[in-house]
């Protein structure tokens, strides 16, 4: 593997199926009454946030723990940042404290492949701006592979807000390098200019593909990065694009229901659809450990 994990594109698919498969293993430990390796202990991780999080700060954090490692929480409100520290200054600081792994959610895109010139650590990728986030994708691959018993050959249908999403951008990317054939459904307007030359097939049409799908995946609609009208309303984007009880119907029988979250219930997705048996919105979060634990411990070469 590369000594960062900046982009889903970075890795092979032997990379990939080595952290699902190092996952796995580490999955045992979240089984145990005392959830610790000592894997990591001396190193440092620094969470190094200049955006709101709340399921990635907190799983990346718990990941580091699990495995023994000393660990910062920064945040850009409150820090030098507020006060017009440039993000280099920011890095030449975590540099002198001796971060051997900095995670990074920025707003910028390009922000961690920036920060990856400037220390001497590890550079892990949790979202900037609407490029990537490769360990939401990690994640979802490791939750559909645990449900279904392989990626090969599956159909994934990732519905919404492609435009905006640093996790679909990630999905459609490591998705492919595993063996699945993926299909984006949005509103054009939702669409990225250059999508065609995305390893992946295009729809507008929900109904039409839902009965094909292994996996459906609906995204957030990000209003916080919208600055104009990309649909009519949310009642009408709902009522095309939205994941109801009668779509949930049309759905293969085995077929999973999985949302990155934070859900808008009643947008993207019925509050009876992300409460089914067929959604794997809690298990996302709790493989969310340990998938960022499978990476941290490969790219900080942890041994038991």
């Amino acid at each position: 593997m590369n000594r960062h994990l900046i982009s889903a594109a970075d890795l092979t698919k032997d990379d990939a199926l080595l952290i699902l498969d190092t996952a796995e293993e580490l999955a045992a430990v979240s089984e145990r009454s005392v959830k610790k390796l000592p894997t990591l202990r001396g190193r440092t991780v620094v969470n190094l946030f200049f955006e709101d999080s709340t399921r990635t700060r907190i799983s990346f954090e718990a990941a580091a723990k699990r495995l023994s490692a000393d660990v910062i929480n920064f945040s850009a409100r409150g820090s030098s940042v507020s006060k017009g520290e440039s993000l280099k200054d920011t890095a030449l600081t975590l540099e002198a404290m001796g971060a051997d792994a900095v995670v990074i959610r920025h707003r910028a895109s390009g922000a961690p492949h920036r920060l990856a010139h400037w220390v001497r650590g590890s550079v892990l990728n949790a979202g900037d701006g609407t490029h990537e986030h490769p360990t939401q994708a990690l994640l979802d691959a490791f939750t559909m592979r645990r449900r279904l018993g392989g990626i090969e050959g599956r159909r994934v249908t990732i519905v919404g807000d492609v435009l905006h999403s640093r996790v679909a951008r990630s999905n459609v990317l490591l998705l492919n390098t595993l063996g699945a054939e993926v299909t984006l459904v949005a509103p054009p307007t939702l669409l990225p200019v250059a999508v065609h030359t995305w390893p992946c097939q295009v729809s507008y049409d929900l109904d039409a593909v839902l009965p094909k799908s292994d996996v459906v995946m609906m995204l957030r609609v990000q209003r916080e990065r919208m600055n104009a009208a990309y649909f009519p309303s949310t009642r009408e984007y709902s009522r095309r694009y939205g994941l109801d009880a009668d779509r949930l119907a049309r759905l293969p029988e085995d077929a999973l229901v999985m949302h990155p979250g934070p859900m808008n219930r009643g947008v993207e997705i019925a509050a009876e659809v992300a409460d089914s048996p067929r959604s794997t919105v809690v298990e996302q979060v709790t493989n969310g450990v340990t998938i960022r634990m499978a990476v941290l411990y490969l790219l900080l070469g942890g041994a038991v």
